[in-house]
């Protein structure tokens, strides 16, 4: 591990506070040796945007590859920490968005995306409907909770007029957008405006991805070591992973109840509608793999975090990013 690596793994430790507990056991859910235990850990707390992780559990995909696969939920401080955590080998898998991957990648840390679940990014901008914005280029006049420093912020500060627009902090609630007629925050398409709605509230999504930052999202990230020595367990993990968004997209309601056992804040309407919600925006081109990603995309997301200043221009490679070679035909998924 490079000088890079160690410097950002002790910047994360104090940041998160705590890694993994080193537990990886040696049976799958029905009682038979497997070949291998994988650990796999979420960017947040099991929800919908991490459906057919779970699904490739439920549906016993996993154990039917000969995986005990542990799947290791997030929290605050998870997004960084799950890099730290591939970097130091405690993990082999983690889920993660693609400029994170960029990002990662610039500061030492040689992680790659082998599949992206959510082919369009569900970060939105949550307005109240009766403001009447039709696009994120009207948005003015009023208090936007969002993370400043975020990449997507970033982008919106750069690309957007926000005449008028008072940043606030984001703290991941929908109290103050129910109580303020002149209030937007950031959100999750598939998240935020069902909690708000379900409060009584008239929540209207304005999609980032509209202005031009679409990194892909819900992604299965490695390392390149990990595919260098293990090569046969990440294509094995992959393919898993691919047939349990499939299973989770065509029928989510198992899943979800055992999501909703993980997390208890998740109910049974949230989770169906998330999983509705995201719906279209995990759809690939026709005929390409379920999880396909393409050079043109990581090339763009490269170049506006660049331009962005988050990283230094020549750092990143787009192609180093992410490996599509494990991935199952479309043709075979369909069953």
């Amino acid at each position: 591990m490079n000088r890079q690596i160690f410097k950002l793994l002790a910047v994360l430790a104090m940041l998160s506070g705590c890694g993994f507990e080193e537990n990886a056991g040696d049976l799958n859910t029905t009682g038979n040796q497997v070949d291998a235990a994988v650990r796999l850990a979420l960017n947040w707390y099991p929800e919908t945007e991490h459906g057919g992780y779970f699904a490739a559990e439920v549906g016993g995909h996993f154990a039917r590859q000969g995986l005990a696969v542990e799947i290791i939920p997030g929290g605050p401080g998870a997004p960084q920490t799950v890099i730290a955590e591939l970097a130091a080998e405690r993990i082999q898998f983690a889920v993660s968005s693609a400029d994170n991957v960029v990002r990662a990648r610039a500061a030492g840390v040689p992680v790659v995306a082998v599949l992206a679940a959510l082919q369009d990014s569900p970060r939105c901008i949550m307005v109240h409907e009766s403001a009447g914005f039709q696009a994120l280029a009207d948005l003015k006049n009023v208090e936007l909770a969002i993370s400043e420093t975020r990449s997507f912020a970033l982008w919106m500060k750069q690309e957007l007029p926000l005449e008028g627009v008072t940043f606030v902090p984001f703290n991941g609630l929908v109290g103050e957008f129910l109580l303020k007629p002149n209030f937007a925050q950031q959100a999750y398409v598939f998240s935020e405006p069902f909690i708000a709605k379900e409060k009584g509230g008239d929540p209207q999504s304005l999609m980032v991805s509209e202005i031009g930052f679409n990194p892909y999202s819900s992604v299965l990230i490695t390392t390149e070591s990990v595919i260098a020595e293990q090569e046969e367990l990440v294509r094995n993990v992959v393919e898993c992973c691919q047939k349990g968004w499939v299973d989770y997209l065509r029928s989510p309601d198992e899943s979800n109840r055992y999501i909703q056992e993980l997390n208890e804040e998740m109910s049974a309407a949230a989770l169906a509608y998330g999983a509705t919600a995201m719906q279209p925006l995990c759809q690939p081109e026709p005929g390409q793999p379920f999880g396909t990603m393409t050079l043109q995309r990581w090339e763009e997301l490269v170049n506006q975090i660049t331009e962005l200043g988050e990283i230094s221009e020549g750092t990143v490679t787009a192609a180093e990013c992410f490996q599509t070679r494990f991935l199952v035909p479309a043709t075979e998924l369909e069953n």
